[in-house]
């Protein structure tokens, strides 16, 4: 059976997906149409039902629940691992928080700021901490850096590998969001899940599943093994930055999201649907009878 299967070229992914899609593990008769997109495109096409199984962000997923399933391995939770807020001149949060910034001339004005996307969890984030900061250009999550540095945007909202990047580039850090989140809550972050087409058979989603934590314990007994598939993917990424990467997204809840996976998961969620940032869920969100 040949699926259609999205993520990002990311090295938390190309990690996780790796052992699967090369067959280094038994895949259980399953094979892959394999599309490579930034998180937002992958959004994107999740909510036009392209996909079988896709890599998205939560904060999406919860527009699309009646169309897809959370998977119990390949999600990226954690602490310490949210998006950051930053810009190459000082600017306070207090001054974020009323919307006014004071430019590079000292002229005082609203901040435009750069997002990876309007349905990634990182806006999900900046809404729930600067509410009132809504003057936001969506870019591509590579290009926010360099967006902050020609002056086309005040802030950058920085996901995945910039996060090592930033200040070797002479950016300031402004906030991490991941900290302001857990610092509410108490529960690791939400970023991003793998679903599987709820129009798949059931017994189909949960082999799914399986392979896919399969292959996430491959990648952890064997971590040099993608390697090479990895780096062809870094654009020009160091090695060690790319295990940067790698430690902060995979872990524990990468192959079972547990019982404390899907507590930080309903927690986001309830948080949007008070403050109105996303529309009631009515499906069950988690694969079960597994």
């Amino acid at each position: 059976m040949k699926l259609s299967l999205g993520f990002s070229p990311c090295p938390n992914d190309t990690f996780i997906f790796d052992a699967l899609i090369h067959h280094k593990i038994d895949t259980e008769g399953l094979e892959f149409e394999v599309f490579y997109n930034d998180v937002e495109t992958l959004n994107q096409k999740a909510f036009r039902g392209e996909l079988d199984i896709t890599k998205l962000s939560y904060h999406a997923f919860a527009y699309i629940a009646d169309k897809y399933v959370l998977l119990d391995a390949g999600s990226a939770l954690g602490f310490g691992v949210g998006p950051m807020l930053i810009s190459d001149f000082e600017i306070s949060i207090s001054d974020l928080q009323k919307n006014q910034i004071r430019d590079r001339t000292s002229e005082i004005r609203n901040p435009l700021i750069g997002i990876p996307g309007k349905y990634t969890t990182a806006n999900f984030l900046l809404g729930l901490a600067f509410p009132e900061a809504t003057n936001k250009q969506e870019l591509v999550f590579s290009d926010i850096e360099d967006a902050v540095l020609e002056g086309r945007v005040d802030v950058g909202l920085i996901i995945h590998e910039n996060r090592f990047t930033y200040q070797d580039k002479g950016l300031k850090k402004i906030i991490d969001l991941g900290d302001y989140w857990e610092k509410q809550t108490g529960c690791a972050i939400p970023l991003g899940g793998i679903v599987a087409n709820r129009n798949l058979p059931e017994a189909v989603q949960h082999k799914i599943n399986r392979v896919l934590r399969k292959s996430v314990e491959f990648a952890f007994a064997n971590p040099k093994s993608g390697l090479e598939f990895i780096r062809s993917h870094a654009q020009e990424m160091s090695e060690e930055v790319m295990y940067k990467h790698i430690d902060l997204y995979v872990n524990k809840y990468s192959l079972d999201l547990g019982e404390e996976g899907k507590k930080a998961i309903k927690l986001l969620f309830d948080t949007a649907l008070e403050k109105g940032i996303i529309p009631e869920i009515k499906e069950g969100i988690f694969l079960t009878g597994y």
